[in-house]
This record gives structure tokens, sequence and C-alpha cells, in this order.
């Protein structure tokens, strides 16, 4: 492909799920959401697991904030930076929502997710596109997602939210095949992709996990340390990757 050719195709990437997802009816939060498998009150706090599964974002936010001096060669030190940050308001806005999950409390929850999720597309495609997007482009993207989440309180429809959060795991892979690398060790991104896919498939199994592991650990829970798991992946590329 032409290199010209390569931000034409990456923005279909990018918007051709939108497009989808505006075609379709408003998707409605379903109430079913918030009955999570495991909710067991352990030391006097009410879905213990689920809440205390949180502390895995807070420890991977803090780690990748104390850690930035040494990433190697990054053109989207702020983006990274937010992205991290956002791991820990992460583990704060999860928590809070799970203590009393509702449609309430599930906006701080998704609050932290939206800038994350801004966060990691602005810095992959400062990285592996121009670095000049993420200087202007970071803010649009948080309030982008912010607005997001603003929207799915307002009226109750998800798409916005739902193409927030595939952006960054669509771009990924279509930036490695579409781009040059500028640093090695991308592969992790791949890493951090399919741990996690495999925390969102566990969010959908929670009530079969539950039982399979007999009342040990709901999906709910490993999707929450599969999530910071991924986030770890991507902090290992920024540490170890070298500039081409």
């Amino acid at each position: 492909m032409k290199p010209t050719g390569r931000p034409g195709a990456l923005l279909l990437v990018l918007l051709a799920p939108l497009a989808a997802l505006l075609f379709l009816d408003p998707i409605p939060q379903s109430i079913a959401y918030h009955d999570f498998a495991d909710r067991r009150r352990i030391l006097g706090i009410a879905n213990f697991p689920d809440v205390a599964s949180n502390l895995a974002f807070l420890a991977v936010g803090l780690w990748g904030l104390g850690s930035a001096s040494r990433w190697k060669g990054t053109e989207a030190l702020l983006s990274w930076r937010v992205f991290f940050a956002a791991m820990v308001l992460l583990c704060f806005g999860s928590t809070w929502y799970h203590l009393s999950p509702d449609n309430e409390t599930l906006v701080w929850d998704r609050l932290a997710i939206s800038a994350a999720c801004a966060a990691l597309l602005v810095a992959l495609l400062a990285e592996n596109v121009t670095p000049g997007i993420e200087r202007f482009g970071l803010l649009p993207a948080l309030l982008l997602g912010t607005g997001s989440v603003v929207y799915w309180h307002l009226s109750d429809d998800l798409r916005p939210y739902i193409w927030v959060q595939l952006a960054p795991l669509l771009a990924a892979p279509a930036l490695i095949v579409l781009f040059p690398a500028r640093h090695s060790h991308r592969s992790w991104l791949l890493v951090g992709l399919a741990v996690y896919a495999a925390a969102k498939l566990a969010e959908l199994a929670d009530g079969a996990i539950f039982v399979l592991s007999g009342g040990l650990i709901g999906g709910h829970t490993v999707k929450h340390l599969l999530a910071a798991l991924a986030a770890a992946a991507i902090h290992l590329m920024l540490l170890r990757r070298r500039v081409l």
C-alpha cells in the first residue's frame, strides 16, 4: 500500500464501525448488567471480590506513572501518562460502582474507562502516524470520551461509548499492519489486545466462571484482573522498547 493510502485505510478502520453503530437503533443499558454473580460480603464490604480486584488498576497505574522516566523514546509522553492516570482513577470509579451497582455509579467507572481509551488511541496515533497528533488531539479525544459517557447517561444510548472503547482496539492491529515500526516491541500491543479480549469474554461469562470455579471467583473479578494485566503489557512495551 502506498504511504499516502495508509492514513485513509486507518480512518476507514476507525470510522466504519462508528457509522455501522449509528445506523443501529439506540442501544440501552441493560439493568441485568448490574446483577453480578459474586455478591459475597467480606470484611463488611459488599461485593468484596469485584471491589477488591480494582486494586490491580491502582497498582498498574502507579507503576506506569512511577516509571515514566524510563520509557524509551516516547513521542506521546502526556498521552501515556494520562492513560496510566486513568488506570488509577478507574480503581476508584469502579470501586464506587461495585459497592452499589446501578447506572448512577456506573458513570464514574465509565468516565475513567473513556479517558483511558481516548489517551491510548492518541498515544498510538502519535507514535505510529505523526507526533503532532498528541498536541492538538489529546484534549478533543478526552472530551469525546467524556461526552460519550454523558450522552449515554442522558439518553440511555450506548452507541458512542461502545465506539470509544472499540477505537483503540481496532487501531492497534491496523497500525501494526499499515505503518512501519518506529519502536521495537510493538508486539506487546497485540499481547495487551489479546488479554483485554479475554477480559471482555470473562465479563460475559461472569456467572459461568463463578459456577465452574465452585464459587471461588466470578467472571467480572477475572475481567478486572485481566484488564489490568493488559495495561501492564502496554507498560512493559514502553519499558523494553528501543527506537528503530
